[in-house]
This record gives C-alpha cells, structure tokens and sequence, in this order.
C-alpha cells in the first residue's frame, strides 16, 4: 500500500484487517497472553505473547513493516530492546562492528559495557567520510550500524555510501531511524538491511508510551524474532495498541514537526544572540546537501548554542514559555533540554566537548504547536537579560 498510495495515507490504512474481528474498524486489544495451540505447530507458531504471536502483535508488526517497505517486523519492549536484539541476532563471539562515532547513549553504553564480554570487537568511524571506512573493516567484520540523524549536532553520515559499503562487502547494515522517522526516510530503499526504532520517539508520538521495532527482510527479522523471544522483551499489549493509534498520525505530525523545525532554525540563523544553529534543513549545515538528496523532510530536532554562553543557555531555556524542559524528543509537545546536564550528563566534560556537546549547546524538538506561538516564544527568551 505505500508504495500505491501517499504515506498520510498508508499511515491510516497500512497493516489494517478489513474487516476487523467482529466488523471493528479499530483493531482491538488481545490482552490475553495464551491461545489455543494445535498437534504440529513449530514453537515459533504457538500463539503466545512471549513469542510475539498473538493477534494485536501480528497486525502492529504488518503496520511497521509497510510503513517502511520491510518484508517484516517485530515490535519490542523499548528502543535499547530494538537496537541490543538486532545487534546479537546478526553479531557472533569473535564478529567485529563498524559503528557511527556518535551514537545514541544507550547504544554506545551497551557496546562500551558488553561487546567484550559478548566476544564482540568494534571500530567507530566518522559517517561523514567513506574514505575511512576501509581501514576500520577486518576479516571478521560483520555489520556496520548508524544513525540518519545524530544526537544532538543532528549530522547526517553518508547513509546511501554506508548501504553500499556493507552490501560489497557482505556486512549487514543496520540504521537508527529514529530521529528521521519513515515519513522523512526510507532506509531500506536506500540499501539497508535493517531499520531500528525507539518507538517512544515519534512513532508513538504522545509521550505515554515506552517501545521499539525493528524492520527489514523475512529471514533477518526471523533472526531477531528468535533471539527475542528468548530475551523475552515483548511489547505489552496496550503499549503496542496505544503505538498502532500513534502511527496513524505520523505523516501529519511529522510534517507540523518539519515545518516548526525549520522555522525556528531560519530564525535562529538570522538573531544576533545566537553563535550556532544545527539543523540538516540550512543550507549553512555541514550535511544539508547529503540530507536534501535522501530525505523528504529534514526532521523535527534542532539544536543551537546563544551567544551569551552557559548562562544564556541557562537563562533561554527557564524562559521559554511553551516547551517543557525535558530530555526525550518526538511527542506533539515542544521540549527543550541542555544535553550537558541531560542525555550526555553521563560523559566527562572533555568527552562531551571533543563531539561537540558544549556545556552552552541547547537541544529542541519541536512539537505540533503553532509556528507563530513559538517564534514568538523563543524571541522574548532570547531577549530576556
């Protein structure tokens, strides 16, 4: 159907059972764990919630997998839950990772904390620059996994070349879509392998849900589906309804997300107490070039650093009025966050500042609100004094 029809339709339409049990036109929550089996059922086929084969299971992942051209799917528990099962479905004691130098928190804690006691090697290299990517590969080199839209510079990595790179070499690619989301990119019909998701972020899209999926052909999901299933980070019913209803939404709320994004960067760019704006949509950003020829739309996350330093940035982000001051990104809600004291607080300074991740950097994910209602609101928290 996405390929037939625009997203904001498929969106609606994607993965839907017509009828639905009983004639519902919303798909109802199965929030019982068992079901009857039958003689000759393979384990994977016993309908069981730890299994992921229960119906309110089955459609959500049909709806995933359209929305971004995948053979398959399968929900989880969490983002991490999306990204640690594809890694250690395709990952064996004794593989290698190529991975993007910056990389979600999460991601890189578990490979700082795990890939050693998993037999796992890796070797980070800069997305930006396929002329380096050579020297980190070995014989025992398995997957290369990125992100489309890093956090918080928002930089956007060479992802057609990385698709290529691990297609010539055998590699399985893996993408981070969160931060694009498949309104604003199509991994796997760049070339990747398998596209993962915090589904809290914009998939779910309100700010009431805590989930994952990953996404790509029949046999590697099938992978990922059984090495679930035995870490057992299943979507809970009602997460996985509340996430269905969300997706229903997502080319609309995406695109008001793309719209307040690039308004507020224009603004920003041209105000004299702002030092920097990052956002992909400028065509003053490192990446724009890469990410006008692959996306659709730039995304909803912006970041910037105001002229007057760390306490500018104190002082804009406890004036604004209409953003919360929150570390996550992705709702209908406007939230703005330092990442010093928030997602990279975690980090020694000297790390954060070598990526870039300055004590004065200011992150915004915009929500659906009203383009004026936030200039405007951004404008007196620049000027307070």
């Amino acid at each position: 159907m996405l390929h037939d029809h625009d997203f904001a339709t498929a969106a609606v339409h994607a993965g839907e059972r017509r009828p639905g049990p009983d004639g519902s036109v919303v798909f109802p929550i199965y929030q019982g764990t068992v079901f009857s089996s039958v003689d000759g059922e393979r384990y994977d086929e016993i309908q069981y919630h730890r299994l992921n084969s229960t119906p309110s299971q089955l459609y959500l992942h049909d709806k995933l997998a359209e929305l971004e051209g995948g053979q398959a799917a399968i929900a989880t528990s969490s983002g991490m839950t999306a990204v640690t099962t594809a890694l250690l479905s395709v990952m064996r004691a004794g593989d290698h990772l190529i991975a993007g130098d910056v990389l979600y928190g999460g991601t890189a804690g578990f490979l700082d904390h795990f890939a050693e006691r998993l037999g796992w090697s890796y070797t980070l290299v800069d997305p930006t620059r396929p002329d380096t990517w050579e020297a980190a590969r070995t014989a025992s080199t398995r997957a290369f996994l990125v992100e489309s839209i890093t956090n918080p510079l928002v930089r956007v990595g060479k992802l057609a070349d990385v698709a290529d790179f691990a297609a010539e070499h055998g590699l399985v690619s893996i993408i981070d879509n969160t931060f694009a989301s498949p309104v604003n990119f199509q991994p796997l019909a760049t070339g990747f392998d398998l596209s993962v998701h915090s589904a809290t972020k914009y998939l779910g899209g309100h700010s009431d849900l805590v989930a994952g999926c990953v996404i790509g052909g029949d046999e590697l999901i099938s992978g990922v589906r059984g090495t679930l299933n035995y870490f057992g980070g299943c979507l809970d019913p009602h997460a996985g309804f509340l996430l269905a209803r969300g997706l229903k939404t997502l080319a609309v709320r995406v695109r008001a997300q793309n719209e307040n994004a690039m308004a507020l960067a224009r603004f920003f760019e041209s105000h004299p107490e702002v030092a920097e704006v990052h956002y992909p949509g400028l065509p003053s950003h490192p990446d724009h070039t890469e990410a006008a020829a692959l996306m659709t739309g730039f995304g909803g996350m912006l970041s910037l650093r105001p002229a007057g330093g760390v306490d500018a940035a104190r002082r804009f982000v406890s004036s604004v009025s209409l953003p919360y001051s929150a570390p996550s990104l992705g709702g209908v809600e406007t939230l703005i966050t330092r990442p010093a004291v928030t997602s990279h607080a975690s980090l020694p300074p000297e790390q954060r500042e070598a990526i870039g991740v300055t004590d004065d950097l200011v992150r915004i994910s915009c929500g659906i609100e009203s383009s004026d209602d936030l200039l405007a609101d951004v404008k007196q928290a620049l000027e307070v004094t």
